[in-house]
């Protein structure tokens, strides 16, 4: 469900199989001046990147671009069409003795979503760990004139700067055919997960990364811990066989995944903060236990290193295989279960700024510890280190992502527990810290003034003005997000509780149920909706 809830509309669906057919179903659409937009097999963005403008527009599904066109041993490339998954890429490159060395850690997501909205793993090594930055050539078909037959096909590669406005394009110049990417010899990694107090996590975060390749942290802040991965390549000759099946990315049971969902929504109507931390202690229990899906040898997990080819190692998603059983089992957040419903709140803050952001959200913790046991229900605080990207709208400086998915109410107007903190924490980290949002993730309010945020966003504008001069691949929201239309902030009654509006008004949360407008706790310039009683938490 996006943001503001609204339904995505389309008049059509074409399912092309080869770029000769997106050439057609492209120049089509531009002679009536449709509105088009690409869709992938399994899911979308959180924002409303996929959804053309009213009614008649056409979406354009990759589901049958999903072909492997070539692998060059000795160039170390991949070529594919660009609804490819990221599970096929780690697949097929490993049977050629290869490797994309730094992807996202769910698998199912295609290449051309991948790239369009800058998705990452964690690494400042090499050329870090976006996808995009191992583009080396892209093929794209976007609007023409009556010259091209109304639709053009350009071929880029690393010697043509248009390619750093098409490695995260958020879909606005085309429709991408084939991508190729530069892979690395197949390696071995060693892993261990080691828990610490969170006591020196500021001063360590900055550093963290440099010192081991496949670094992250996930921070579990109200239980004062943080959980740092020390994975590295190692020698191909080491011993191990090791597989990591994450745990919450694999089928759960619907039943099982239905009396989580009531527990958390009685714990949120009842105010149980409570609840909510002693059930945060026995998730993160249960996961450290268990290594959090990783296993020696594809069985039994038997202590750490953990030592394995990086292909077994890099990224998960078996849910995606659950059995056609009527939905018995499933994806956590499959919609069409009750499940998981959350909001997930990413960006990305400057290395050099970190330790203080850091020491923000600790002093939040200490005026409210109970706070973020909610988010720790969903695994806490995932950070993962970006390397600065020339694309241009790319990662701008060597950051750390911060990705925080926590409850959203399936009514609007029902305020979370511990809503402020929530709010701040995102306002601190946008507008305090300077962050960059996550394209595919994120509340509207993130978004608003962001392309300021980017020095080469004017030479992204030239490029989409000569791709697509008549915008039928932009939308109202695109417009929006990108700075050219107002509106990606709405105004409304209860906007403040979805992350469509900063609260200026106490009508823009939730009156009626005691939260309020106020100032930050801790960054007096944010406004956030607080619950002003004297019972707020149990």
């Amino acid at each position: 469900m996006f943001p503001d809830r609204s339904a995505c509309k389309a008049a059509d669906v074409a399912y092309p199989t080869s770029e000769q057919e997106i050439i057609s179903v492209v120049s089509a659409a531009t002679i009536a001046k449709r509105k088009m937009k690409v869709a992938t097999r399994f899911s979308h963005s959180i924002p409303k990147l996929v959804c053309p403008d009213g009614q008649d527009g056409l979406l354009i599904s990759t589901k049958y671009l999903n072909k492997i066109i070539n692998i060059d041993t000795e160039a170390m490339t991949i070529t594919m069409e660009s609804g490819v998954t990221l599970r096929q890429i780690i697949g097929e490159s490993a049977k050629a003795g290869l490797a994309l060395p730094y992807t996202p850690y769910w698998w199912g997501l295609t290449i051309g979503g991948l790239i369009g909205t800058g998705a990452h793993g964690s690494s400042l090594w090499g050329r870090g760990s976006s996808i995009h930055d191992y583009v080396v050539e892209l093929r794209i078909v976007s609007s023409g004139g009556p010259d091209d037959g109304y639709a053009k096909v350009r071929v880029l590669n690393e010697n043509d700067q248009d390619l750093d406005a098409a490695k995260v394009s958020l879909g606005v110049l085309g429709v991408i055919s084939q991508v190729t990417l530069k892979l690395q010899p197949l390696f071995k990694r060693s892993i261990t997960f080691l828990m610490k107090n969170d006591s020196e996590l500021g001063d360590e975060a900055g550093s963290f990364g440099h010192q081991h390749e496949f670094a992250d942290i996930v921070w579990y802040p109200s239980q004062h811990k943080a959980l740092y991965r020390i994975d590295d390549r190692i020698s191909s000759n080491a011993t191990g066989n090791a597989v990591y099946n994450y745990i919450p990315f694999r089928s759960t049971l619907s039943a099982t995944l239905a009396t989580i969902r009531t527990t958390e929504e009685n714990q949120e109507s009842r105010s149980d903060a409570n609840g909510k931390c002693i059930g945060a202690k026995l998730v993160t229990s249960t996961l450290v236990t268990s290594a959090f899906g990783l296993t020696n040898n594809g069985i039994a997990f038997t202590g750490y290193p953990v030592i394995g080819h990086h292909n077994r190692l890099q990224s998960s998603g078996t849910c995606l295989d659950s059995p056609q059983d009527s939905l018995i089992t499933a994806c956590a957040w499959d919609p069409r279960i009750k499940g998981e419903f959350f909001h997930q709140t990413t960006f990305s803050i400057r290395l050099s700024v970190v330790k203080s952001f850091i020491d923000d959200i600790q002093k939040l913790i200490k005026l409210e510890p109970k706070a973020l046991c909610g988010l720790e229900l969903y695994n806490g605080i995932l950070m993962r280190y970006v390397k600065a990207s020339s694309a241009y709208l790319g990662k701008q400086e060597d950051s750390l992502d911060f990705d925080i998915t926590y409850y959203r109410s399936k009514d609007p107007m029902t305020p979370r527990l511990y809503e402020d903190i929530l709010e701040e924490i995102e306002q601190l980290a946008v507008f305090k810290y300077g962050g960059f949002p996550h394209w595919g993730k994120n509340r509207n309010l993130v978004f608003d003034g962001v392309i300021k945020k980017y020095k080469n966003a004017g030479e992204f504008f030239k490029v989409k003005d000569k791709y697509d001069p008549l915008g039928l691949f932009s939308s109202e929201w695109t417009d929006q997000v990108l700075g050219l239309k107002e509106g990606v902030t709405i105004y409304k009654e209860g906007c403040a509780l979805e992350g469509l509006c900063i609260c200026s008004q106490d009508i823009h949360c939730a009156p009626t149920k005691g939260y309020l407008c106020r100032p930050g706790k801790v960054y007096k310039d944010a406004r956030v909706c607080t619950r002003i009683s004297s019972k707020r938490h149990m």
